[in-house]
């Protein structure tokens, strides 16, 4: 893995195919986390916001909301990825590859899939395949998102 570069200024040119980035910051999940998504967005699933209803599972706890999970995990990545970003193009392979618990930690990882040339000359395309792991190093979610970048050439001020 490279080492995280947290602060840096980062256009589609310093991105290259194949590179990996473990990301600096984690982040402990919280139950108003899970409780303001999985309600604003109407998710009316019982696993994600009544414990009665869970104690007898598997699990024996409320489980966090995929989407929550996900959105943590691209959101850590995100300064250091797509600080000049300028418009999410797609968001495509999304796992939820093991549950995730109130009170869990979740880091984020990022590679690099691919480059493209885009019509516009002042942005690039970047396809990354991020993945979160949980404070015991388990993956929980993988997924892959693609940005158009702002380019060096066009937008950093010199």
């Amino acid at each position: 893995m490279n080492e995280a570069f947290t602060g840096r200024a980062n256009y589609f040119e310093d991105f290259t195919i194949g590179d990996r980035i473990k990301h600096a910051r984690g982040t402990t999940v919280g139950e108003f986390d899970n409780q303001l998504l999985t309600k604003l967005v109407m998710n009316t699933a019982q696993p994600h916001f009544n414990e009665h209803a869970m104690k007898d599972t598997p699990w024996g706890q409320r489980l966090v909301f995929g989407l929550v999970t996900g959105s943590i995990v691209m959101g850590l990545a995100t300064q250091d990825i797509a600080e000049n970003a300028l418009t999410e193009v797609r968001m495509d392979k999304l796992r939820f590859t093991a549950p995730v618990f109130h009170g869990d930690t979740l880091y984020a990882y990022t590679e690099v899939l691919a480059k493209t040339e885009v019509e516009r000359v002042d942005v690039g395309e970047v396809t990354f395949k991020h993945w979160g792991v949980n404070q015991d190093g388990k993956v929980v979610f993988e997924g892959e998102r693609t940005v158009l970048i702002k380019r060096r050439s066009h937008w950093a001020k010199a």
